[in-house]
């Protein structure tokens, strides 16, 4: 029987305003988790980034199943409940919808969820960031699985060497496209080079269609037609025999690529790889993070996690990151700090214009 990984995530609030989560709703998530082990599901881990909670669960009902989509959403609002008697930042901030209606989509939370056998040895790599948008994994992804000088497995492993299948959504129409590589690459940088709207959903092996990665796509703002906060993507990646190896796959991230979000999702920045101590944003409300929670998968357990940046060779990583993220703070108000005006529809900024629209002077 197949195994399903499904990685959830919501902010129900925030300790100190949008720095990082509080300890008691790490443990209502674990407390409540608990009670389903052994049950609807097979195992479980609790992990958060900055202020949000990542639910990482493992089971045998497939993906967009209700009962598992209905098991996160009522632990968001249980953890929403706390977070409300502490008075934390923005709480239930991603509960968008009044109630669950039979699948989390749409209704705030992030979702990726993958479906497979498991092989003899099942490497798997759980990438959780913050203060950011699902755009953020299409560079990462497109190194990982398409560029030969990020990943020598394309060049040197038969198992890859034929290569992969991107899926990459249009958010503003709801429409996908899949495209082959490396036959139809410089396709696929037409769409992942604009990551506010074609965003990678899936990634399958050729040969044989299995799947190697699963992202997020839901953009909160989209959702509510209003600005609630950034996204906060999770990915999940399968690793080794016939995938990029742990190595290659981490190597994706040792350059802090400029990613939208930051202070009030209105900011460019870099995207910096951190310990889990480290995901705790606090300058300028950032810079933005990633975490990688690693396991070895051993029917349907997870053994781990294993804190994959907690790794002195990104250490020059991090420092790239933090004079990225000054000279980005330098511009201020100013693009390119700030994100051009077609992306800031949703944030605040449109009713601030409004204010100033009567004042507009028309020239012949």
């Amino acid at each position: 029987m197949k195994t399903t990984i499904s990685v959830i995530k919501a902010d129900v609030g925030g300790y100190v305003g949008h720095s990082a989560m509080h300890p008691a709703l790490v443990e209502k998530a674990n407390e409540e988790l608990k009670k389903v082990k052994g049950k609807l599901l097979m195992d479980y881990h609790v992990a958060y980034v900055g202020d949000d909670l990542d639910l990482i669960m493992t089971h045998k009902h497939g993906c967009d199943n209700s009962k598992v989509h209905k098991l996160a959403w009522d632990i968001f609002e249980e953890c929403t409940k706390v977070a409300g008697k502490l008075k934390l930042y923005g709480v239930g901030q991603d509960l968008l919808a009044d109630s669950f209606s039979g699948n989390i989509k749409g209704a705030g939370p992030g979702v990726a969820e993958m479906e497979f056998e498991e092989r003899k040895s099942e490497p798997i790599l759980i990438f959780m960031a913050d203060k950011t948008s699902p755009g953020a994994w299409n560079l990462p992804l497109y190194k990982m699985f398409a560029d030969p000088f990020n990943t020598i497995g394309l060049v040197i492993d038969p198992k890859m060497h034929n290569g992969f299948k991107f899926e990459v959504l249009d958010i503003l129409e709801n429409k996908s496209l899949t495209l082959s590589c490396p036959e139809e690459l410089h396709h696929l940088l037409v769409f992942l080079g604009a990551q506010s709207r074609y965003m990678v959903r899936n990634i399958y092996r050729k040969d044989d269609n299995e799947i190697g990665a699963a992202a997020s796509t839901q953009k909160l703002n989209l959702i509510a037609g209003e600005y609630i906060g950034k996204d906060d993507p999770v990915l999940i990646v399968r690793s080794q025999s016939g995938f990029p190896a742990v190595g290659e796959v981490m190597e994706a991230f040792a350059f802090p690529q400029a990613v939208a979000g930051w202070m009030r999702g209105s900011h460019f920045g870099p995207l910096m790889p951190v310990s889990f101590k480290q995901a705790t944003p606090t300058r300028f409300d950032g810079p933005p993070r990633v975490i990688c929670a690693g396991f070895q998968l051993a029917d349907g357990m997870l053994v781990g996690p294993r804190d994959m940046f907690d790794d002195p060779s990104y250490d020059e990583t991090r420092k790239e990151a933090n004079r990225m993220a000054q000279y980005f703070r330098m511009h201020g108000p100013f693009e390119p700090h700030r994100l051009p005006l077609e992306e800031m529809e949703y944030t605040t900024l449109p009713a601030v214009m409004k204010k100033l629209e009567a004042r507009f002077v028309k020239h012949s």
